[in-house]
């Protein structure tokens, strides 16, 4: 074994993003002594870019903040709840009609200066490369260090892993803004810019792209696995014709003003930052070669002289057999104070793995406590994402969003998604707040 459990009064959490920040912090909160290790930027990863915490590598948006979709439902229960990253999310959003967009650095910003200051959290910036000491939180997520994932691997059976791509940024100044136009789908506000592409524009866009050279995975496996909702765009062009059309190109919604049509594809742009100088290529996560990026992308219209300050890379994401290796409270099973959270327990998202980072550092602190753990109701999104944890089938586990799909049925049948979307929130809504109400002191 690389360690062995120690007592100890205080709690290590490894891996200083979004879920382990957000555990620190709830830890933090409940009157425990926090060490907060990060090996950024003593140790770099082929993804991230800064020293902060909390960093945002793919994708600047949150997904949905509609209260009844299934994600704005995750993010009401981490408000309730007090989570750092929602507070974080709130004070840097950037307009991205009705779904939760920040901007980067002031949303890393904010979790970092929050947690630096608090009196007893301590950040260390070093590698951790074995088992810490229990009680613990580990929470290095999908870039976990080659020495730790040795040792995870070692405890929890063999990882699963699957290969996940970032989208590349523009400035906002070199997109061509008598081409693109203002607005959101099903005139939501006008808060993306839309590249409106002709059948012809689209056609030779997708032939380009097809024959783009891409980065060789050399130090990745042979046979890589994709993650079904964060697919490269070559790798869905490659599916169909107009796989992209029905996909991240989808014009349904977004009628161009100056023609009052539909255009046959469109490539939106999403504010990247709150000054609204940077915008990112929604759902164009790649990789082909940075010049190939260039090259092809802008063939789209109103991109043809794009100032590119962030191409898109490929990384691989490494994940736990959540249902054989994890208990229900997200340890690490026959350790006592061994808990794993974030991405590293097979969910997949930025709220999903701070609502992990949150459930772990509860679950602890009810350990700390000699209390039983909180049985989190399943009617819940947290409580739903937990039963997927230690339910699904281990022989075809892979990551997973909050879905409507995760939650238990309802009593009756309810045909329209939006009337059964309303009816799940109000079910969990009622739930959440008598778990909360019974657990008392657990949740100050």
């Amino acid at each position: 074994m690389c360690s062995a459990p120690v007592p100890s009064q205080s709690v290590t959490v490894v891996g200083g993003g979004l879920a382990g920040s957000e555990a620190a912090w709830q830890l933090a909160r409940r009157g425990h002594t926090v060490r907060l290790h990060e090996m950024r930027p003593v140790n770099n990863t082929p993804a991230h870019r800064t020293a902060w915490l909390a960093e945002l590598v793919c994708s600047n948006s949150l997904g949905s903040d509609v209260p009844e979709s299934p994600g704005g439902l995750l993010k009401e229960e981490l408000r309730r709840m007090k989570s750092l990253v929602m507070e974080a999310a709130e004070e840097s959003a950037v307009p991205a009609g009705r779904a939760l967009a920040v901007d980067r650095e002031l949303f890393a910003r904010f979790v970092s200066e929050r947690l630096v200051a608090h009196p007893l959290v301590t950040i260390l910036r070093e590698e951790v490369a074995t088992l810490p000491q229990e009680p613990a939180v580990i929470a290095t997520g999908p870039l976990t260090s080659p020495a730790l994932a040795a040792c995870l691997r070692e405890s929890a059976g063999g990882f699963l892993a699957f290969y996940d791509a970032v989208a590349p940024v523009v400035t906002a100044e070199s997109v061509d803004a008598g081409t693109v136009y203002r607005a959101s789908r099903w005139g939501q506000g006008e808060d993306y810019l839309n590249c409106p592409l002709d059948r012809e524009a689209y056609e030779r866009f997708l032939s380009a792209l097809l024959a783009a050279e891409r980065t060789p995975r050399k130090e990745f496996e042979q046979d890589p696995r994709y993650f079904e909702g964060c697919l490269p765009v070559e790798v869905l062009a490659e599916r169909g014709p107009d796989t992209l059309r029905y996909g991240p190109m989808r014009p349904v919604g977004l009628p161009d003003p100056r023609t009052g049509r539909e255009p046959y594809a469109v490539v939106q742009l999403r504010q990247d930052n709150r000054e609204g100088t940077l915008y990112n290529l929604v759902g164009f996560q790649t990789n082909l070669r940075w010049g190939e990026q260039e090259r092809v992308f802008r063939l789209i219209p109103g991109l043809e002289k794009a100032e590119f300050i962030r191409l898109g890379v490929m990384h691989r994401n490494i994940y736990v057999n959540a249902p054989l290796a994890l208990d229900s409270s997200l340890r690490l099973r026959g350790r006592e104070a061994l808990f794993l959270a974030g991405q590293l327990v097979g969910v997949e998202g930025y709220v999903e793995s701070t609502a992990m980072g949150l459930a772990a550092a509860v679950n602890c602190a009810a350990f700390l406590a000699g209390s039983p753990f909180p049985c989190w109701p399943e009617e819940t999104a947290i409580g739903a994402l937990l039963h997927y944890l230690g339910s699904a089938l281990p022989g075809s586990f892979q990551p997973m969003n909050c879905n409507l799909g995760i939650f238990p049925p309802l009593s009756k049948r309810i045909r329209g998604r939006t009337e059964r979307c309303g009816a799940v929130a109000t079910r969990a809504r009622e739930a959440l707040a008598l778990f909360l109400e019974k657990q008392g002191t657990l949740f100050p």
